[in-house]
């Protein structure tokens, strides 16, 4: 008898109990921070906490039941770590509802929160084998373009065509087009993997693949960019281009496909930088924040952004003791990590950042452990996005980079983020099942017959 075949099979634990506790823990903390808010602006504990803590937490305990159900072995991490997320959004923006009497934002996003829950158990119970997902990449793929161009028919809001409005509602199609995107990039990159990485030619010190190979994905990726750029989206477009060169390196495993891609961004950056004006004032903005001020105007969003972190500190002024919603209509989207520097301080921010990071580093390892091309691509396409986003929203809101107006993952208002994002997560759930999930024991070899 081998060594291995003597070795007994040991049972993986599912860790649902302590994904069930890590889910309380955040419902509290939301809680927490809603109490801290009232105490501060009121002197009292609102009236409502219990309610809203009932409400919050029956939509984390449904979620987690249903994980407890059909994904017993996914990853305990993901689902705290969203809720939490979500719940620290809607304490920021109930907070920033305060300071703006009859421009409330915290009641929709709770209910966008709700959508998004029930999404995530939407993809859980439907999606029983992510593999399945394969079949529909290039209708996907059509279904994501036409969400693209359908807001060019739409007026723009504050200078971008990315939104579809019908009346007051109001949904930004691009945020779902992502997750499209992944899925069709997945589904041809590992079936194509071989031939990008092993055929083609050598130009200096990087290997190009054939035209014939790269060719149908580089122009769909291209479509998109192209579409974006017309609606002077910039946020979405670097967050395709990011996803499309980081899918295109872990197919590849080839370095040089990321020195091209930030070659190619820096040139696409300063060509719509200098011919979109929209752009271009973001530009001057993000290369001298305190510019308006010097010339009259009073202190811009990034301006007055700065002086919100510069104010916090290290632990904050405290829920509800800020000055951040003088940044203006952005205060709730754009800019609310500015509002989380200042009440939270550098301490809250880099928690803020470090959940951001666990999410995003599961679902690299997710896809590190899934045995099919398929699933180990579309696991770190989907974390890749979420880091991506963080990345620009964050580096906008610090000056590091021009501001792009996107929305902060989960924090941020907007429903079309929210509910994007819940089924990165059911999607992440779902495939950190398969990869931990154990293999069933083989069949016991046939004894000998007993004559």
């Amino acid at each position: 008898m081998t060594r291995s075949a003597a070795r007994p099979n040991r049972p993986v634990p599912s860790r649902r109990t302590t994904e069930l506790v890590l889910v309380l823990a955040a419902v509290l903390t939301a809680v927490f921070g809603y109490v801290e808010v009232g105490v501060n602006l009121d002197g009292e504990v609102p009236a409502d906490a219990a309610r809203y803590g009932a409400e919050f937490g029956v939509l984390a305990l449904a979620a987690h039941g249903v994980v407890r159900w059909r994904a017993r072995y996914a990853d305990p991490l993901l689902l705290p770590i969203a809720v939490l997320l979500n719940g620290i959004g809607l304490v920021v923006i109930h907070r920033l509802d305060r300071a703006t009497p009859g421009r409330e934002a915290a009641s929709a996003q709770l209910l966008w929160s709700s959508l998004g829950v029930a999404l995530f158990i939407a993809v859980l119970l439907l999606v029983r084998d992510h593999r399945r997902l394969r079949r529909y990449a290039y209708l996907g793929a059509l279904v994501a373009l036409v969400l693209l161009v359908v807001p060019v028919l739409f007026p723009p809001v504050y200078g971008s065509r990315i939104w579809i409005v019908v009346g007051p509602l109001s949904f930004q199609p691009g945020e779902f087009a992502k997750l499209l995107l992944a899925v069709f990039f997945a589904a041809y990159l590992a079936v194509h993997r071989d031939a990008l990485a092993l055929t083609g030619r050598r130009v200096w010190r990087w290997h190009l693949p054939r035209g014939r190979v790269l060719g149908p994905v580089l122009m769909i990726w291209a479509a998109f960019v192209g579409v974006l750029v017309l609606e002077t989206d910039l946020g979405m477009s670097l967050l395709y281009f990011g996803l499309f060169v980081v899918m295109l390196y872990v197919a590849t495993a080839r370095t040089g496909w990321i020195a091209i891609g930030l070659g190619l961004a820096a040139v696409a950056a300063v060509t719509v930088g200098r011919l979109s004006p929209h752009v271009h004032s973001r530009v001057v903005d993000w290369l001298d924040p305190l510019g308006s001020i010097a010339a009259g105007r009073g202190a811009n969003q990034i301006a007055q952004s700065l002086f919100a972190f510069a104010w916090g500190g290290e632990l904050g002024t405290g829920l509800g003791n800020g000055h951040s919603v003088l940044i203006g209509f952005a205060a709730k989207s754009d800019f609310i990590l500015a509002t989380i520097g200042e009440e939270l301080g550098l301490t809250g921010l880099v928690a803020v950042f470090l959940l951001y990071a666990v999410l995003v580093s599961r679902g690299f390892r997710t896809g590190i452990a899934l045995r099919d091309p398929f699933g180990r691509l579309l696991a770190i396409g989907l974390a890749a996005t979420v880091g991506l986003q963080v990345f620009v929203v964050a580096g906008g809101v610090l000056a590091l980079i021009p501001l792009t107006g996107m929305t902060m993952p989960f924090i941020a208002q907007g429903g079309s983020s929210v509910v994007s994002n819940w089924i990165v997560v059911a999607l992440l759930v779902r495939m950190s099942d398969d990869a931990r999930r154990p293999a069933p024991a083989p069949f016991p070899a046939p004894g000998p017959e007993v004559g």
